[in-house]
């Protein structure tokens, strides 16, 4: 029996090609290269190329033949174009890009969680726990992970997997936990603020306390009530910090533990020994945020004039009436410009209202002192100072009162390395007074930006710059409201007119072309 190349060369390349493809496959099912799928693949190619090179002559003769040159340049084409649609494809998944169309950026991450995330050292893994996947979920999370590899998404049913639900802790459907090494947090939203506030939470070495002080009639920050400081403190701990209130005459001393402290509108005065526990503690490299209310004497002058400081006796009037479209009086002043500083960036073109303010500024701007200045808050033209509003008719008074612009906040900063800085400084010191307390209060915190200026205020002295402005995104409303007479226009127009006009004119094209 004659042996026929041509037969067993066909066999040969058809036996190549499934070996290669059986290997191709156990390698995409198993998501492993096992030596049993390299041996197919690599004996699969073999045996092609040689029935390829058995066969030399016969391809030879085939492709002389014009039918086949122009074949061949086809397929060439052909796989040339998806070579380049793959490395196309290859440059986009490794290099991703996404357009954010919409006006309020919703789906871009802001510049100061891209700079969180960018930062990240160590990875962190974040796991949903449902049975259905969230498509919106995981593309936020995915931009968190363009942005940093570190960043790990997964979904887990949790009846599937109970002891991976077991491991997190997870009591319920759709929890989401951010893990880091030995810390877990469960996200209480889905947010891009969760998101960003979490992973700092897992992946910082220490949680910095924020110390409110107590005793002389503070806002009470376990209060929900108008007056009270619930709300901020509430934001605080979600941001990644410990709150407390201190008693610095049980104390005997500013803790230790205190990245903060906060003297957030006193009604009676403080003791002597109380003062000079805040000298001593600002002397040390401490940081402090101080909210006086008008008509109090918190008796911090000294503190104060060491820091050039002045603090005024007197209230803020504003006479602009811009108040009114929010339900304020003259006796709520309107900020709409701010000093050059963190606390207040991108605040421009945005509003902070201050009720029954007085006035905190620079004491003595010519004075050369080791201190980096500045006035935070500044009121319109419109305002005046008034001693006080015992009188039922507030009027602007040029020889005693004070008119606008007029601050009503400083930040101030001390380097430890300044020459004529304090004895036995080691630290740099930070220092920030407002004329107000009652803005961060729970009645008026969520008025507009005020909730912001005394987050980015903690975030500023606990030196936590990245923190300052991660806010949520909301999304324009574009709603169009139509009155009673638009809406019976528009039926007219669009359900009568228009239809009307088409068949009209269909008609007279007809009639014309008979």
């Amino acid at each position: 029996m004659a042996f026929d190349w041509r037969r067993e060369r066909r066999w040969l390349a058809s036996l190549g090609v499934a070996m290669a493809a059986a290997g191709f496959v156990r390698y995409t099912t198993q998501n492993e290269l096992t030596t049993l799928s390299k041996g197919l693949l690599i004996v699969g190619g073999i045996l092609f190329l040689a029935a390829v090179a058995l066969s030399y002559r016969d391809l030879a003769a085939f492709f002389g033949h014009r039918s086949a040159k122009l074949g061949t340049n086809t397929l060439t084409l052909t796989i040339l174009t998806l070579v380049i649609v793959g490395f196309v494809n290859f440059i986009g998944f490794r290099h991703h890009k996404r357009v954010d169309a919409t006006t309020e950026k919703l789906y871009t991450l802001s510049d100061q969680s891209r700079r969180i995330a960018s930062g990240l050292q160590k990875d962190v893994n974040i796991i949903r726990f449902a049975k259905t996947p969230d498509t919106d979920f995981k593309d936020t999370v995915t931009e968190y992970a363009n942005v940093n590899p570190h960043v790990h998404y997964q979904e887990i049913d949790p009846q599937e997997k109970p002891e991976v639900a077991r491991q997190y802790n997870v009591t319920k459907m759709n929890d989401v936990v951010v893990s880091s090494g030995t810390h877990n947090e469960t996200l209480s939203g889905t947010t891009e603020q969760d998101i960003t506030n979490s992973l700092l939470k897992v992946t910082r070495d220490t949680v910095k306390t924020i110390c409110f002080v107590n005793g002389h009639g503070e806002r009470d920050i376990a209060s929900n009530e108008q007056e009270g400081y619930g709300g901020v403190a509430g934001t605080l701990k979600n941001e990644g910090y410990t709150t407390k209130a201190v008693n610095l005459v049980s104390e005997g001393a500013v803790p230790a533990d205190c990245s903060v402290l906060i003297v957030a509108g006193p009604k009676q005065a403080l003791f002597p020994q109380e003062t000079q526990m805040i000298a001593k503690y600002l002397d040390g490299g401490g940081k402090a945020l101080m909210l006086f209310d008008p008509e109090t004497d918190p008796k911090l002058g000294d503190v104060l004039q060491s820091w050039n400081v002045a603090l005024g006796s007197n209230v803020v009037i504003d006479a602009s009436g811009v108040g009114r479209m929010f339900g304020t009086g003259p006796a709520v002043p309107l900020v709409v410009s701010y000093g050059t500083s963190p606390i207040t960036r991108n605040f421009d073109g945005t509003m902070t209202f201050f009720p029954l303010a007085r006035t905190a500024a620079i004491a003595d701007k010519a004075k050369a002192t080791p201190l980096d200045e500045t006035e935070l808050l500044k009121t319109s033209e419109r305002s005046f100072t008034v001693p006080n509003l015992k009188t039922k008719q507030v009027t602007y008074d040029p020889a005693k009162d004070n008119a606008g612009p007029l601050s009503l906040g400083v930040s101030a900063e001390r380097k430890a390395d300044v020459a004529g800085g304090a004895a036995g400084q080691a630290k740099d010191a930070r220092l920030v007074v407002i004329g107000n307390s009652s803005f961060a209060a729970n009645q008026w915190a969520g008025l507009q930006r005020n909730s912001d200026l005394f987050l980015n205020t903690v975030n500023w002295l606990a030196q936590d710059e990245d923190l300052i402005s991660i806010r949520p995104k909301s999304a324009t409303n574009r709603r169009v409201i139509l009155t009673e007479t638009q809406q019976r226009e528009l039926f007219w127009l669009s359900l009568i007119f228009l239809p009307g006009i088409v068949i009209v004119s269909g008609a007279l094209l007809w009639i014309r072309r008979r």
